[in-house]
């Protein structure tokens, strides 16, 4: 009969260092072997390490991932006091405590913890998010599941908060499951019968209960649902898997729930602005389903098996792909296996991961921290800069594209970053002044910081729209050795952005390349679905061989770009282009000749007199539908 399987955790290091020291028990006991225990220690070790992404706000806080899809979604910007943790909690508590302003009284959980929560939220709910405007709404999540020891304060925190703001202004929405079993087919209201009881046994009752299930639900199931759960059938709002996550907004918006915060929280909006506001999301909604043209773009990284470690560059990609009308594939190949020594280890990983490579579109080498995959990465630079495939390389992927060009272009074999190899004898990469060693908290160069565009002629540049300055995000340790610029751009690798003092190397460009270009910053951070980052557009654009188009224009799209006609109809439909206007252009010099005139509207004027009597041959090219 074969073994029930169930799941031990134990010290596999200090068991193999066990088995070592008595091999007769080993013999005896254990049908596997040493090598058997190493492989499981790497992958049990490998997975508990790799993270997922920290987001960067401007102030440099260091959050969790649902602060960058608020401010993505709401295309706001956030601060480090929006982010509310109970350590944060707690030690505003206790210095107020070691000052004495609590007179030596015992510091309980309820009154003191519960108070400074409501006075964080009543501070931060002022705080502007927008520009300099007052906020008119403040939301908050109130994570974890009900029931949770850790959420049992900030659950009696709101609890006292809705009687001090007065019930207008104060609303709840719960979230939960509606499960359905494949057995049945029929969904189950259980589980979120027991989380509200729950909730309203803590003392706060939903006004609206948002139930997510992976198919709509139907109509009896919401009436149970308001029966049991004392609310309207109206407040039962039903979001179901959706094809994409830009149709949730319009789902919910369907559902009405615009129509009850209005009237709940006596907001006074105007709803008949409501269509025109949310008509640049409809579109960008019908544009991930209509789109079918691809973009396969290869993410060349060392956290590749938890893909939340990319979570905004993933985005980002795909807020630039859409902008693009293309439909964003992204291929993920662990950079390790793109190493020398992988061909002598594992042949079929190696060649199947630079198979992967050669078939991509275009190549994004992201950030990270240490030594494992570097080797991976900077081939993977050294790659595309031969081959004149599009890359954009973010903070370690600057840093991997820098010393590739060192070691093959200007012969420097051992340049190396001092992470990695501190002692190297030509460090293309050094740690910053900020950055102690031995104290890897807080030591980061982080936040939102100005990058500096110099005059070289620039891709990056042009994209941006042609600003003298940038703000990006930052989030790294190690920067570009100033010492090595010179030579760096003596040989085609311009930098063409630095910070403020002009020491920092913020954006390199390779020039005579298509699109070769790494920032030190994190552009992902700043990208919004409806504004897509311009590195990552600029990637797309390029990898699609639309970006000295998109750029001609004045960095805007064509309508052909942005439609989905394959490249031969392109071509066709620009042969035709031509040829029309060619007998156009015949034809009204003919009639110019007889002493008659032509008036053609060109962008809403006749006879293209927009720009003092004379027509621009970009306006003319716009009426005929060119690019």
């Amino acid at each position: 009969m074969a073994p029930k399987k169930s799941t031990i955790v134990l010290n596999v290091e200090q068991f193999i260092h066990d088995i070592e020291e008595r091999p007769a028990i080993w013999n005896r006991n254990f049908h596997c072997n040493k090598a058997f225990l190493e492989q499981m220690w790497d992958e049990l070790s490998s997975a508990h390490k790799l993270p997922s992404e920290v987001y960067v706000l401007d102030d440099g806080a260091e959050v969790d991932l649902d602060l960058g899809n608020y401010e993505r979604f709401l295309d706001i910007t956030l601060h480090r006091d929006n982010n509310i943790t109970t350590g944060k909690i707690y030690k505003l508590v206790i210095e107020k405590e070691r000052t004495g302003e609590y007179l030596g009284k015992t510091v309980q959980v309820v009154p003191h913890i519960t108070d400074a929560i409501q006075e964080w939220v009543e501070r931060v709910a002022q705080t502007p998010v927008q520009g300099s405007s007052m906020p008119q709404v403040c939301i908050v999540e109130l994570g974890g599941t009900i029931g949770d020891i850790e959420g049992m304060p900030f659950v009696e925190a709101f609890r006292q908060f809705q009687f001090r703001v007065k019930r207008e202004n104060f609303c709840v929405a719960h979230v939960s499951l509606v499960p359905l079993p494949k057995a049945t087919g029929e969904p189950k209201t259980k589980p979120t019968q027991s989380s509200v009881r729950e909730l309203r046994g803590a003392g706060l009752s939903p006004d609206l209960i948002v139930c997510r299930s992976e198919k709509p639900i139907g109509v009896e199931v919401k009436e149970k649902i308001s029966n049991f759960c004392h609310v309207g059938p109206d407040q039962v709002i039903c979001i179901h898997d959706l094809n994409s996550i830009y149709h949730v907004p319009l789902l919910m918006e369907q559902n009405g729930v615009i129509e009850y915060l209005n009237e709940r929280l006596q907001l006074n909006i105007d709803l008949s602005l409501r269509a025109k506001c949310l008509q640049h999301w409809r579109d960008l909604a019908r544009r991930t389903e209509t789109v079918r043209r691809e973009v396969n773009i290869a993410i060349v990284g060392k956290y590749t098996k938890l893909t939340d470690a990319y979570a905004s560059l993933m985005k980002a990609l795909q807020h630039a792909a859409l902008a693009a009308n293309r439909k964003l594939v992204m291929t993920f190949i662990e950079s390790c296996l793109l190493e020398q020594e992988t061909l002598q280890r594992e042949p079929s990983n190696y060649h199947k991961e630079w198979q992967k490579l050669c078939e991509s579109d275009g190549i994004l080498v992201p950030g990270g921290f240490g030594s494992r995959g570097m080797e991976g990465k900077i081939r993977a630079c050294q790659w595309a800069r031969e081959n004149r495939k599009p890359l954009l390389g973010i903070c370690l992927g600057l840093q991997a594209a820098v010393i590739e060009f060192a070691r093959n272009v200007l012969g420097l074999k051992d340049a190396n970053t001092t992470e990695i190899e501190p002692q190297t004898a030509n460090p293309l990469v050094i740690d910053m002044p900020e950055h102690h060693t031995g104290q890897m908290g807080g030591t980061m160069r982080l936040g939102k910081r100005t990058t500096i565009f110099s005059d070289k002629p620039s891709i990056i540049r042009q994209l941006y729209g042609n600003p003298k300055s940038v703000e990006e995000r930052h989030r790294h340790r190690y920067e570009v050795n100033p010492k090595y610029v010179p030579q760096l751009e003596e040989h085609g690798l311009k930098f063409v952005g630095t910070d403020v003092e002009m020491n920092r190397m913020e954006i390199i460009e390779l020039s005579g390349h298509p699109y070769f270009v790494a920032t030190q910053y994190h552009p992902e951070y700043l990208s919004r679905p409806l504004k897509p980052s311009p590195p990552f557009l600029g990637l797309i654009l390029a990898s699609v061989c639309r970006l000295d188009q998109y750029i001609m224009r004045g960095c805007r799209l064509s309508p052909r770009q942005l439609s989905d006609a394959s490249s031969e109809e392109e071509d066709n439909v620009a042969g035709l282009t031509r040829s029309f206007r060619a007998q156009k252009i015949c034809s009204s010099s003919n009639s110019s000749s007889s002493g008659s005139q032509q008036l053609l509207p060109i962008n809403g004027h006749k006879n293209g007199t927009a720009n003092g009597g004379s027509t621009s041959a970009s306006d003319n090219e716009v009426a005929c539908g060119a690019d």
